[in-house]
């Protein structure tokens, strides 16, 4: 089953863009664990696998929620101009969600950090929803590695009074 953990800032629960960030990513995780989608991403998430195998997985699920792939013009204002999250939905008031993928270089390159500061940067988003292995095994031989829970605890820093960004909530989903 896919697991959700969900980090915010204090008193953020009563917004209504919290409200609205939070019932898609309901509707995500209901989606994510329909078992013909745990199948994909099980098959998905095998050694030498890329992300792009998992992101063809649920791109369906994430287009019918909202969703744009690739979506382009979020960081005009930085020299990087072609920086671009894996999937974008506009909650309206310069406010909305980055949606990235990860699988093998989740923690490994840092990509789940790097993701975070993608969110932060971006003027159009104020969540972000990240989606990672619980367990991540590079090749056959190799013991597994705790991506989720290695993922949860890192980004839970940025969620205490005095480590706050920009970003208001992360949403974390454990394939």
């Amino acid at each position: 089953m896919t697991e959700l953990t969900i980090y915010s800032k204090e008193n953020l629960h009563t917004s209504r863009k919290f409200s609205e960030a939070n019932d898609i990513a309901q509707s995500l995780l209901r989606e994510l664990n329909e078992k013909y989608i745990l199948n994909l991403l099980h098959e998905a998430n095998k050694p030498k696998a890329s992300s792009a195998l998992v992101q063809a997985c649920f791109l369906p699920i994430a287009t019918n929620l909202g969703f744009k792939n690739e979506a382009k013009g979020l960081f005009n204002k930085y020299s990087n101009k072609l920086l671009r999250p894996d999937y974008y939905r506009d909650l309206g008031a310069e406010c909305g969600i980055l949606l990235e993928v990860e699988r093998g270089k989740t923690t490994i390159n840092n990509m789940d950090l790097l993701d975070f500061w993608k969110c932060h940067i971006c003027e159009h988003a104020n969540f972000l929803f990240l989606l990672v292995p619980k367990e991540l095994r590079q090749n056959d031989s190799m013991s597994p590695r705790r991506e989720y829970a290695t993922v949860c605890g890192r980004l839970s820093s940025f969620f205490v009074p005095g480590g706050y960004t920009n970003v208001d909530a992360v949403f974390i989903f454990g394939y």
